[in-house]
């Protein structure tokens, strides 16, 4: 019998419905990241001048902490995995699209790397991910296409389960706070760095924020993601057990509010008593 090929790798069109705006569903994110997206999705990153700009900043969390054992759940194209494996990690590269791991894998075959890949959905990592890791990063504004709060309380359950008695999660997300409260106005210096591409809302509201990726070639792209404020990210980290969060704006310690384009949240299972 032969078998059918991954839906994720043959759909040829981002499929919304008859209403875009009403598609507020976490598995929206299948219908979106389309092989057609995914082979574009580089020139949105430009590996070469996101790793200048994010610089060491994640490689040294990891090790000031010890963290040797990695899992990616958000691989995406696989830009993360890739820089922590050169570093000297031990990663696990996990993503709940097929489109993405399969580009993931190509890109580090091109650098002579091979990746442990896994297709894992995070509100059911566990079946999937069977070990216990030191770290585990969602980075990539991930986590913005969990749509329920069950969703997300669910995945972050996930997450700690999948932790040692000492891990920590790395989780990353868009200012929403300024866009929600004052309109996107995004440097575009960190995340998405590739030249002439466009990243831009075309409708925010609480519910929804639902992104616009215009590329060189005039093709169009769009993503619907949840806008999660910052606090409310890091009152769920407590709520799954996390006993400390810190936050950073744009890999600085200090800023202010409103200055970030995304924050990282870095948040450790294990009590610190300076925090």
């Amino acid at each position: 019998m032969t078998a059918l090929p991954n839906r994720d790798l043959v759909i040829t069109e981002q499929d919304y419905g008859n209403d875009p705006l009403a598609k507020r569903e976490t598995d929206q994110y299948r219908a979106e990241y389309i092989m057609s997206f995914v082979e574009k999705w580089d020139q949105l990153i430009n590996w070469s001048s996101r790793a200048e700009t994010e610089g060491r900043f994640f490689i040294d969390v990891l090790k000031s902490r010890d963290k040797l054992q990695v899992l990616d759940v958000a691989t995406g194209t696989g830009f993360h995995s890739v820089q922590l494996i050169k570093a000297g990690f031990n990663v696990t590269s996990a993503d709940g699209s097929a489109a993405m791991l399969a580009k993931a894998f190509e890109n580090a075959k091109n650098k002579q790397i091979i990746l442990q890949t896994v297709k894992a959905d995070w509100r059911w990592l566990n079946r999937s991910i069977h070990n216990k890791f030191d770290a585990i990063i969602c980075l990539g504004n991930s986590f913005t296409h969990l749509f329920s709060e069950a969703d997300r309380r669910r995945a972050l359950a996930e997450f700690y389960a999948a932790l040692k008695h000492d891990g920590i999660l790395i989780i990353d997300q868009r200012n929403y706070d300024s866009i929600l409260d004052h309109g996107f106005n995004s440097k575009h210096r960190y995340y998405y760095c590739g030249d002439r591409v466009v990243v831009e809302p075309e409708h925010v509201d609480p519910g929804l924020a639902r992104f616009r990726y215009q590329f060189p070639d005039g093709t169009e792209f769009k993503l619907n993601m949840f806008p999660l404020r910052k606090n409310y990210v890091r009152g769920l980290l407590k709520d799954a057990g996390f006993q400390s969060i810190h936050t950073y704006g744009d890999f600085q310690e200090t800023y202010q509010e409103g200055d970030p384009d995304f924050f990282v949240h870095v948040a450790e299972k294990a009590y610190k008593n300076d925090q």
